[in-house]
């Protein structure tokens, strides 16, 4: 992932208090980081970063719609997604990210790449599962949905034990029997 400057924030020449910011997310941010799961993407993601004496505060949100292909019928629909993430940013002696609300950067570092934290933030947000609404409801038509209800058990007939039961075997369990 190459670093963009529209992500970077230069922290130090801020006044202390909050700062908002706000990012266009489309399909060329999500090719920077080799993401394709998805078709194309609309979203707004919100950066609120109170800058305070010794640490910074940064609240994310996001919300907006990614184009993902549907798990049951391969139709791609927009799906509406939204999520929020919270990072404490602290100053120490070395860098380190282990921690995934707490950052600690180097002193002497002026500005913050924001660009891993949306990303994670929209990726971490998307269902695992998605289903086509258009199935939920039934208004989807779709082959594969013609075709998985064919193919779906309509009723389970009833089994008597005679039906059940292949003659073959009767001779086998009268050897059991004859002991």
């Amino acid at each position: 992932m190459k670093s963009t400057n529209e992500y970077l924030i230069p922290f130090v020449g801020l006044k202390l208090g909050k700062h908002q910011f706000e990012f266009k997310i489309n399909k060329k941010f999500f090719d920077e980081f080799s993401f394709d799961e998805f078709e194309s993407c609309d979203i707004t993601a919100n950066v609120v970063l109170e800058k305070k004496t010794t640490m910074l505060e940064i609240n994310f949100k996001h919300k907006g719609t990614v184009n993902v292909p549907c798990d049951l019928t391969g139709e791609p629909f927009d799906l509406p997604i939204k999520g929020k993430i919270k990072l404490v940013v602290q100053f120490g002696d070395e860098f380190n990210n282990d921690n995934d609300e707490l950052l600690i950067l180097p002193h002497g570092e002026h500005q913050i790449d924001l660009s891993q934290y949306v990303y994670e933030m929209i990726v971490l947000s998307i269902p695992q599962k998605r289903v086509h609404p258009g199935v939920k409801d039934g208004t989807l038509q779709t082959e594969a949905l013609q075709k998985l209800n064919e193919l779906q058990v309509k009723e389970a007939k009833e089994v008597t034990k005679e039906d059940d039961i292949d003659p073959r075997w009767d001779k086998l369990k009268q050897l059991l029997t004859d002991k």
